[in-house]
């Protein structure tokens, strides 16, 4: 009996009123979309793209639109790889190189290449053997930052068509075979014993180049106190010669008198150990100096 009504009950207009609300909430569930941050969905409808989903709350028609990709926008980095390149004076070397991307436009990366990571690997690898190609070995070695950035620029062209972004290109190693590492080391060796060789060679030309201005500089010495010197004794035989001009004879014998009594103490300062040989005349110098100046006095 309780059976039965309960049968009445759900039947007829009832039913049709649970299968809409059925229908509802499963077009609400099917028509709203929650993406997280770190990933963008793309939307097809009956097969073709509609739409593409960024992170939040988002609203498709149920039924119609679906889901067909999920894709992550966080940076990626491929596995590091080797290349075997040929630089421009013919050097073999294997360049390690690592590379960082991530998808900006899922719509063309999901519809326009099938597997990413190789087919920006491959990308790579040809560049970074063209790359090469155009540089010789030390090149290679010491404008490290420089072929980088020509790499990474080269990438970024590349896969621009794929809606993926070259973050960053690393070459991680640059391999050179044993021989080569010979050869390289026996020229660094032969470079270290040139610079020495012209280090001392510099040297050697300073010291000269010191030593012909310190006698320059003698000579200039010398010629100044020369000069200096020739410039007093023109003062001294200015004034004697004024001497004479005003006083005559007597100043002239006064002068003479003066340098033999000058020379006679020269000779006679000495360690007393030598023989000393005077004029006949010296004491007579000594009384006419002293009798001229007696003269002078009055």
């Amino acid at each position: 009996m309780y059976e039965s009504t309960v049968t009445d009950q759900i039947s007829g207009p009832n039913i049709v009123l649970v299968l809409l609300a059925i229908f509802i909430i499963v077009s609400i569930f099917l028509g709203v979309r929650i993406v997280p941050q770190s990933q963008k969905y793309v939307v097809e409808r009956f097969g073709r793209l509609q739409a593409v989903l960024g992170p939040g709350i988002n609203f498709v028609i149920p039924f119609l639109d679906r889901v067909a990709h999920k894709v992550s926008v966080l940076e990626r980095q491929l596995p590091n790889a080797t290349q075997d390149a040929i630089t421009k004076d013919n050097v073999l070397v294997q360049i390690d190189t690592s590379v960082f991307y991530r998808i900006l436009e899922p719509e063309k990366t999901v519809y326009r290449i099938r597997d990413v990571d190789a087919a920006i690997a491959t990308t790579v690898a040809g560049i970074v053997r063209a790359e090469i190609g155009k540089m010789d070995l030390d090149e290679v070695q010491s404008n490290r930052a420089h072929l980088i950035a020509r790499i990474k620029e080269s990438v970024e062209d590349a896969v621009d068509a794929w809606g993926i972004e070259v973050t960053r290109a690393e070459i991680l190693d640059v391999n050179l075979d044993q021989a080569t590492r010979d050869a390289m080391l026996q020229q660094l060796n032969a470079e270290r014993a040139r610079r020495a060789q012209v280090t001392e060679a510099e040297g050697q030309k300073r010291a000269v180049e010191l030593a012909a201005d310190a006698e320059l500089y003698a000579a200039e010495q010398a010629a100044k106190a020369r000069r200096i010197q020739a410039e007093a004794e023109a003062y001294a035989t200015e004034v004697v010669a004024k001497a004479i001009a005003q006083n005559g004879i007597e100043a002239a014998q006064y002068q003479v008198a003066l340098k033999q009594v000058e020379a006679l103490a020269k000779v006679g300062a000495g360690e007393g150990k030598q023989t000393v040989i005077l004029p006949a005349n010296a004491v007579d110098s000594f009384a006419n100096a002293f009798a001229m100046f007696m003269e002078r006095a009055k």
